[in-house]
């Protein structure tokens, strides 16, 4: 009994450590391209250590941490960015349709919308406040968070060519609260699939070892 639970759990910790591995393996070989590239070899050694994390010191284990929490945090704040745009947009709608212009109703909405989406608008008034041009701060904005991009093309089409933008921010609205709900409903669908590996790997491989294992060592020992 003790052997097949030790067999299990090594087996189990070689399976789990495969994709550990790939990706420290993948990690290496982007921190060697990245200190053999030329901003980083006249770059003096003290910054550069400085701008390493310090996960990155523990070897690949490090940099495999720090690579999946940087990837969770951006998929965390895209997450949040797509949930509360379309509040963003219907504030900017508004605005608009009580007499803004792009400009002043991007600042309006900077104020009420959430802060998902206020942080990036709020952005495009400070450099607008600096002497960036309205469309040059909007590209910067898209350039920053992509999921931004339609917003800013339908301001850019009245900021540059007068094309009316209240309607467009309309549909803009009613387009992204569809996508928010195909994506839930595609989360939705996922979860029978997730619920396959505790039911596979741990449910039956525990049934069998509290049911049929002992059967199995009973009859082998009374003979």
């Amino acid at each position: 009994m003790t052997v097949v639970v030790l067999l299990i759990g090594i087996g189990w910790g070689a399976l789990v450590a495969v994709p550990f591995a790939r990706h420290a393996q993948r990690a290496e070989v982007v921190s060697r391209l990245e200190s053999h590239s030329p901003r980083s070899i006249h770059e003096p050694r003290a910054s550069r250590w400085r701008q390493v994390p310090v996960l990155q010191w523990a070897g690949p284990v490090g940099r495999v941490v720090t690579g999946l929490a940087r990837r969770r945090t951006d998929a965390r704040r895209d997450e949040e960015l797509a949930r509360d745009l379309p509040v963003a947009i219907d504030l900017l709608a508004v605005a608009v349709g009580a007499g803004c212009t792009p400009y002043l109703a991007v600042g309006v909405a900077s104020q009420w919308s959430p802060p998902a989406v206020a942080e990036p608008l709020d952005g495009v008034r400070r450099d607008c406040s600096l002497g960036v041009t309205f469309a040059d701060a909007l590209d910067r904005m898209a350039r920053d968070r992509t999921l931004l991009q339609p917003l800013v093309d339908a301001l850019l089409a009245s900021e540059r060519y007068g094309a009316p933008v209240g309607d467009a921010l309309t549909r803009l609205a009613v387009e992204e609260r569809a996508t928010l709900r195909r994506r839930a409903e595609a989360r939705a669908r996922t979860v029978p699939v997730k619920l396959l590996f505790p039911l596979v790997f741990l449910v039956l491989p525990a049934f069998a070892l509290l049911s049929v294992v002992p059967v199995l060592l009973a009859g082998l020992t009374s003979t």
